[in-house]
C-alpha cells in the first residue's frame, strides 16, 4: 500500500481479504447450516429465521461496502500507473526528439566531413606541418 492507512481501513482491507478464502466459505457454510439448526434446541423457527434473515442483510450490505471499498482503492491504484505510464511515454517521447536531433547532427558531421574532403582534393585545404589545416586563398 503506497500511502499510511488509518486503523479501521487496516482492519477493512484484512476483512475484504479475508471474504476472498475458502475458510470464509466454510465458515459461512457452517453458519448458513448451524443457524437453522438452533431450532433442534428449543429457539422458535419463527424467531431463528428473522434473526437469520437480517443478520443476513447486515452482512450483504457490509460485504457490498467493501467491495466498494476494493474498487475505490483499485481504481486509486489503477490511476497512479496511468500517471507512471503518461510519465513515461513523455520520457521516451523526449528521448525519441535527442535521439532525432543527434541523427541530424551526425548527418551535419558527415556533411562538413565530406566537404573537408573535397576542399582537401581540390587542394585549397591542405597541412601546414604542425597537424593544423589552413586554407589558401
Amino acid at each position: 500500500m503506497s500511502k499510511s492507512l488509518a486503523p479501521l481501513e487496516k482492519v477493512s482491507f484484512k476483512v475484504i481479504r479475508w471474504v476472498g478464502t475458502p475458510y470464509s466459505v466454510i465458515f459461512h457454510t457452517l453458519l448458513f447450516m448451524g443457524i437453522p439448526a438452533l431450532g433442534f434446541f428449543g429457539f422458535e423457527l419463527r424467531s431463528i429465521l428473522l434473526m437469520f434473515t437480517t443478520w443476513l442483510s447486515i452482512e450483504a450490505i457490509y460485504l457490498a461496502i467493501f467491495i466498494q471499498m476494493s474498487v475505490n482503492r483499485n481504481t486509486e491504484s489503477l490511476e497512479e500507473v496511468e500517471e507512471d505510464i503518461e510519465d513515461i511515454q513523455e520520457e521516451a517521447s523526449e528521448e525519441e526528439e535527442a535521439h532525432k536531433v543527434l541523427i541530424h547532427i551526425g548527418q551535419q558531421m558527415k556533411s562538413i566531413q565530406h566537404e573537408i574532403d573535397v576542399l582537401k582534393r581540390s587542394g585549397v585545404l591542405k597541412h601546414n606541418g604542425n597537424g593544423h589545416r589552413k586554407i589558401e586563398a
